[in-house]
């Protein structure tokens, strides 16, 4: 399928203002707005669909904005009669179901804080984001609920499914309340999600997400994903993370689209499934998944070749090699894609923007943020040198984040918020990414992106998944250490290992190359799919 972009990039990011894109609410930021109008009451009545979802079970079914007005205004009353109320916090531990969709939107509707919360989470995880959150209520699957029997101080819960004595079944509940309840407006500095960090390289950090981040959802939809009326839209990441919650539920209603849930876990077959059956052409995804799909061979392209007509990564960086497979067997333009849950989107290479793009570049800043590569203390550095890729925040209309619950305020240095991601900037603007800044190597005086060594060992024919850490070492200070995830038909020898090692020192020099290699069988992630590559390091 071909891809034009609607608009010059430059020229959109130099005219970009707030007045301009404020004319595609409903609501005023300044005098009163509500979320669920935004993605949902505003496009009731046309007969449009808000959700295709297909169960684990097999079964199939299908929400239309009225039907999700409807039972949205129901579980706003359901609220009322909990005694929740605007900026009480109300958190979901459902799976990807239309259930999830209708709490999330009354909770909206009634001017409610929704917190996700992701169904593979233990009880620990979970105790501990309901006490960082002060939620009030917990919905959860008859599956998850007896997880909260170990949760401390647990709030009160509602259960989809089987409920016990005492507590409210969520359908059942939902039958005996009204079908109106008037949205709540609220001011675009109030809190609409209450989101915590993936815990990547630490302890999860809560994040108060207000209103006013509708704008820079909005913006990442329309330009960087490119999502356009007739697009058939699927994002496959889990709505209890940001990228899922953001983009997979909020991002699609606010635009009038429907997105697309499958209850089922992720498998090459069952996605290939979902895109034949729904004719998706816009697909959204980590590379994880990416990386599957190249790895399960020919019945791919066989089935895929020519249908989608962009696909976006996010998560982690885009290895060049699965740009190129997407560019080559499939037809699509596949393009890296940058954010965090504290700013959402910022840094990428758009979809329907034209501006040059590089392989393996980052991209360029969604419009709305200025970005920088700073030293530790916020200094700007000049381009070429690697640093922090941070967002200036006064110069960044949809710069959103007020700081982490706790110590709002505390997270700046200077007019910067610092990603603690490494980049470095090029003489064209567009930046590059080097790595995690915990995750950057020193070895006998090179500072050493394990991007750069991990896409390197992709394009080997043997590699599907790679990790690469700095592991201590008396003469050089640290060496570089891979972590290899073998193709299928592949063997771990030490004469694959040395043909790696051969191969990453013919591309990317003798400083770089991984002088221990390790065959495990699957790599340590999050529950969102991010590398943990401190606990390789750990244990390495």
């Amino acid at each position: 399928m071909s891809q034009t972009a609607t608009a010059d990039y430059q020229s959109f990011y130099d005219q970009f203002d707030l007045a301009t894109l404020d004319t595609q609410f409903h609501g005023d930021f300044e005098t009163g707005i509500n979320a669920c109008v935004e993605c949902c009451d505003r496009y009731a009545g046309d007969g449009r669909i808000a959700l295709n979802w297909d169960g684990v079970d097999g079964t199939s079914r299908t929400v239309s904005f009225d039907e999700l007005q409807r039972l949205s205004a129901r579980f706003a009353n359901l609220l009322t009669t909990l005694g929740i109320g605007p900026g009480d916090c109300v958190a979901g531990l459902l799976p990807r179901t239309p259930d999830l969709f209708v709490v999330v939107l009354g909770t909206l509707r009634a001017g409610a804080v929704y917190q996700p919360l992701f169904t593979a989470f233990g009880p620990k995880a979970l105790q501990q984001r309901l006490r960082g959150s002060g939620a009030k209520l917990v919905v959860a699957d008859t599956t998850n609920r007896p997880k909260l029997d170990e949760v401390e101080n647990c709030p009160q819960v509602v259960t989809s499914g089987d409920a016990r004595p005492g507590e409210p079944e969520l359908n059942a509940a939902l039958a005996q309340q009204s079908d109106t309840f008037e949205p709540v407006m609220r001011k675009g500095k109030d809190p609409c999600l209450m989101m915590f960090t993936s815990g990547t390289t630490g302890e999860p950090k809560g994040v108060v997400v207000p209103l006013t981040a509708l704008r820079a959802f909005y913006i990442y939809m329309r330009y960087g994903i490119g999502l356009r009326p007739d697009d058939k839209f699927w994002n496959i990441a889990d709505p209890g993370w940001a990228y899922g919650l953001y983009y997979a539920v909020i991002g699609p209603l606010l635009l009038g689209q429907t997105t697309r849930f499958q209850e089922a876990g992720f498998s090459v077959d069952a996605m290939c499934d979902v895109i034949e059956k729904y004719g998706i052409t816009n697909l959204a995804g980590a590379p994880t998944a990416y990386r599957m799909l190249i790895a399960a061979g020919e019945k791919v392209p066989a089935r895929l070749k020519g249908r989608l007509r962009v696909a976006s990564s996010a998560g982690e960086p885009l290895n060049p090699e699965v740009a190129r497979w997407f560019a080559d067997e499939l037809g699509c333009p596949l393009k890296d894609h940058y954010g965090q849950t504290e700013v959402a989107m910022v840094l990428m290479n758009h979809h329907d923007l034209a501006h040059p793009e590089g392989l393996g570049s980052a991209g360029l800043p969604m419009p709305g943020f200025s970005l920088a590569v700073v030293d530790d203390k916020g200094n700007p550095l000049p381009t070429g040198q690697q640093g922090i890729l941070a967002v200036h925040r006064a110069k960044s209309p949809l710069f959103f984040f007020s700081g982490y619950v706790g110590r709002e305020g505390q997270d700046w240095v200077g007019e910067y918020y610092l990603t603690g991601d490494t980049l470095e900037q090029g003489e064209d603007g567009a930046f590059s990414f080097v790595g995690r800044s915990d995750d950057l190597i020193s070895s006998a005086g090179y500072r050493i992106g394990p991007f750069d060594v991990e896409s390197c060992l992709i394009e080997h024919p043997a590699v599907l998944e790679s990790a690469v850490v700095g592991k201590p070492d008396a003469e050089r200070g640290h060496i570089v250490k891979a972590f290899v995830v073998l193709s299928e038909g592949h063997t771990a020898s030490d004469a694959l290992a040395e043909d790696l090692r051969l191969h990453v020192r013919g591309r990317l020099g003798g400083h770089a190359y991984p002088r221990e290699i390790e065959f495990p069988a699957e790599l340590p992630k999050t529950p969102s799919g991010k590398i943990q590559r401190f606990l390789l390091r750990e244990n390495g």
